[in-house]
């Protein structure tokens, strides 16, 4: 069966990081649906290990990898790209990465173009041993968009870095910010704009309809009241994404309707509750014959700093029975009414 290629920006979730190893749990805690992971000739604990491979496949987490040896490896022209290529299939086949699946290679600077030709010459030592197909570039929008316009990678990861604002279409992968932290160890956050952007898990490639997800994002910047110790389910009122037309009345809180698996993430921001305050966030499926029966999903808390307060809320897996349509709650446990400002859903599932 061939690899889905269908183009669709999609926003999924990831994140990339070196030495640290944030653990799978944490991960999916915070929302993560991928990990970008090196590989290169590093020997003091940077390159991904076949049990870390192991243990985010086994948590549903997909899998990217990027060579990276030196920022400007790749000014070493046709023979570094090729004997950089050996090495990273060496270490790929190690960790039972399927052999159709891309290796990403680093121009970890700002690259000017009259060094594109020896960058250009550095991929094709690598597509003559991996072939073009699985050829990709790290790289800021000079670069990368200089290495697509030849025809010398069919997949490209940009970095905000050095790109001043401009984010070129053809890439699959953006790393969109930088010095986060998950569970102690500093990652930086990228977003997948496409169904196939070179994941992979150990000993499986994402073949068929059933591994892709579809998408919903939308958002809100209403003013909604928050009344006390009351559950309120929030409305969105602008849709980012909604392909499938899962955000049931636009205007309302309802973005799935089951059967499906799902993952969401929730940004909101919340005003005029005193700081201090306990504000907790939940995901409920409500039956679509009577909302006033449903089922709540865990409860996240968040202590209120004040005026503007964001919390995010995460749900890693779950799954909408039939009839069922799936909401975002918020309560505050303050003494008089809040407002919430504010704010997005994104939201993956599987049929």
């Amino acid at each position: 069966m061939p690899i889905l290629t269908r183009r669709t920006t999609i926003n999924t979730l990831g994140v990339d990081y070196a030495w640290g190893r944030p653990g799978a749990d944490a991960l999916r805690s915070a929302g993560v649906k991928f990990v970008c992971r090196y590989l290169s000739h590093d020997t003091t604990g940077k390159n991904l290990t076949r049990p870390e491979a192991e243990e985010l496949s086994d948590a549903g987490l997909w899998l990217v990898v990027v060579w990276e040896s030196t920022a400007s490896r790749a000014l070493g022209g046709y023979h570094t790209g090729e004997g950089d290529a050996k090495a990273a299939a060496q270490q790929a086949a190690a960790l039972d990465m399927p052999d159709d699946r891309p290796v990403y290679f680093a121009v970890d600077f700002d690259a000017t173009s009259d060094q594109q030709s020896t960058i250009n010459a550095y991929l094709d030592g690598a597509a003559s041993v991996l072939g073009r197909d699985r050829v990709g570039l790290y790289a800021g929008h000079g670069p990368l968009s200089r290495a697509f316009d030849a025809g010398k990678i069919t997949y490209g990861w940009q970095t905000y870095a050095w790109s001043g604002g401009r984010w070129d279409a053809r890439a699959q992968l953006q790393q969109y910010s930088n010095d986060h932290e998950i569970n102690g160890v500093g990652v930086d956050y990228d977003r997948a704009m496409a169904s196939d952007y070179g994941q992979w898990r150990v000993g499986v490639s994402p073949k068929g309809d059933d591994e892709m997800p579809d998408y919903v994002s939308v958002g809100t910047n209403t003013t909604q009241r928050l009344p006390p110790g009351q559950w309120t389910s929030v409305s969105w009122d602008i849709e980012y994404s909604d392909t499938e037309h899962q955000h049931y009345n636009k205007g309302g809180p309802s973005v799935l309707t089951g059967p499906a698996r799902y993952a969401l993430t929730a940004a909101l921001t919340v005003s005029g509750v005193p700081a201090g305050t306990l504000i907790q966030a939940r995901a409920i499926e409500v039956e679509v014959a009577d909302t006033g029966e449903f089922e709540a999903g865990p409860v996240q808390d968040v202590v209120s700093v004040g005026e503007g307060t964001n919390l995010l809320y995460a749900l890693a897996a779950d799954t909408v029975r039939e009839d069922h349509r799936v909401r975002v709650q918020l309560i505050q446990h303050g003494s008089a009414a809040a407002t919430v400002t504010g704010g997005g859903i994104k939201l993956l599932f599987w049929r």
